[in-house]
């Protein structure tokens, strides 16, 4: 029996389901991140106040870098995952980029976005 050199259209399918569930998930937090950061979500004084706590002041800015870092990071998993969807539609999907091989599904259910086997990933250490 020959080795399969990409996968079907319905489990193509299915892992489309799964990127698309992360995804929404994904920009649900980036959003939340996001209003964090731009304090659209809050109604309250802390803008208009003056503030007298310098420790607080300096809290409030290290937690606004802290969700800014967090908020980029989402947004990567985003990109990364946007373009396991492109490779899903050119049929591209699953396929180590490195051996060309099919990366398991076991991976793919876990990493969605995985371009690289883990036989691959080892021989980048």
């Amino acid at each position: 029996m020959s080795e399969k050199t990409r996968y079907s259209d319905e489990e193509l399918s299915e892992f489309k389901e799964i990127i698309l569930d992360k995804l929404e998930k994904a920009q649900r937090d980036y959003d939340l991140l996001k209003s964090s950061i731009t304090n659209t979500d809050g109604n309250d004084i802390s803008d208009t106040s003056p503030t007298f706590k310098v420790l607080e002041e300096g809290a409030a800015t290290l937690s606004k870098e802290e969700a800014g870092r967090l908020a980029q990071r989402q947004m990567k998993f985003i990109q990364h995952l946007q373009a396991a969807l492109v490779r899903i539609e050119n049929k591209t999907y699953g396929i180590c980029r490195e051996t060309g091989k099919l990366i398991p599904k076991e991976r793919l259910r876990a990493v969605p976005h995985a371009t690289l086997s883990i036989e691959a990933k080892d021989t980048q250490k």
